[in-house]
């Protein structure tokens, strides 16, 4: 998706499930807490606003963005939630050390749905510099925790709507 050409934080609610029942982990990287602040902030009003009970939403953190599908795999262990969002934010710098990390989180994210046959939601910021995560943490591009929390309530939705084997 090309966020200069959509708001992040640009949906229709008639369009969101009904998941009051449904439990969230929300992992966050304290790497860059700057912007993974509001995109946590984020997740957790957006996950609020359309119906999710506080108390079954389970926010922790990790040092950083590599550590974010160890923490998710930490809840789904824990406490088996409907899905786990991953938060965090990576910004380009001068070694190659960029790519190791956002693809390690991007292969890590999908494997943990995998594994735990349960909505794992990337919400990683992979920007080129602090602008662009600025725009996408609550500045003009709207906020990628919201993304992120819409994206998991309809996956729980898809998920409890399948018949199941």
């Amino acid at each position: 998706m090309a966020t200069s050409l959509k708001n992040l934080s640009d949906y229709d609610p008639a369009s969101i499930p009904e998941h009051t029942d449904r439990t969230f982990g929300i992992v966050v990287s304290e790497w860059n807490e700057t912007i993974t602040g509001p995109l946590a902030q984020g997740a957790v009003d957006t996950l609020i606003k359309h119906g999710t009970k506080p108390e079954n939403i389970h926010l922790h953190y990790v040092p950083g963005s590599f550590e974010l599908p160890l923490g998710g795999q930490f809840l789904f262990e824990s406490f088996m939630p409907d899905a786990v969002i991953l938060i965090g934010c990576v910004i380009q710098g001068e070694t190659r050390h960029f790519d190791f990390i956002c693809q390690a989180v991007a292969k890590g994210c999908m494997d943990l749905g995998l594994k735990f046959n349960k909505p794992s939601i990337f919400g990683l910021l992979t920007t080129d510099n602090l602008q662009q995560a600025i725009d996408r943490s609550g500045g003009k591009h709207g906020n990628k925790g919201v993304e992120a929390a819409l994206t998991a309530i309809k996956m729980v939705d898809l998920k409890n709507r399948l018949p199941q084997l």
